[in-house]
């Protein structure tokens, strides 16, 4: 399974982008789908996920603020409005297959105060 993000850049504390995730390959294997960041010298950590199914999980710093959303099989979206500095990130799309985890490459999130 491949997968490429799309969507990150720089925006203004307060404003929105939407990030995007396409699935290539074995994707009828593919369970969740979602999103982690991390910043330089901590964790990666889960911002988003979702089922085939459509029930979601979400960070509680951005619970409220973040949306995600699945509209085929293989594509995932990540809505991101209210934006913080705190946000800023590089954005992984991941997905769960065969019961392996893959990763996209990251996507940058700059939030400017």
């Amino acid at each position: 399974v491949q997968l490429q993000a799309s969507g990150g850049g720089l925006v203004q504390t307060g404003g929105s982008l939407r990030l995007s995730c396409a699935a290539s390959g074995s994707i009828f294997s593919i369970n969740v789908m979602g999103w982690y960041r991390q910043v330089p010298g901590k964790q990666r950590e889960l911002v988003a996920r979702i089922t085939p199914g459509g029930n979601t999980n979400y960070a509680d710093s951005v619970k409220g603020r973040f949306t995600i959303s699945r509209d085929s099989a293989n594509t995932v979206h990540l809505q991101m409005n209210s934006l913080k500095p705190e946000d800023t990130a590089v954005y992984y799309c991941y997905c769960n297959a065969y019961g392996m985890d893959y990763w996209g490459k990251g996507t940058l999130v700059t939030v400017s105060s």
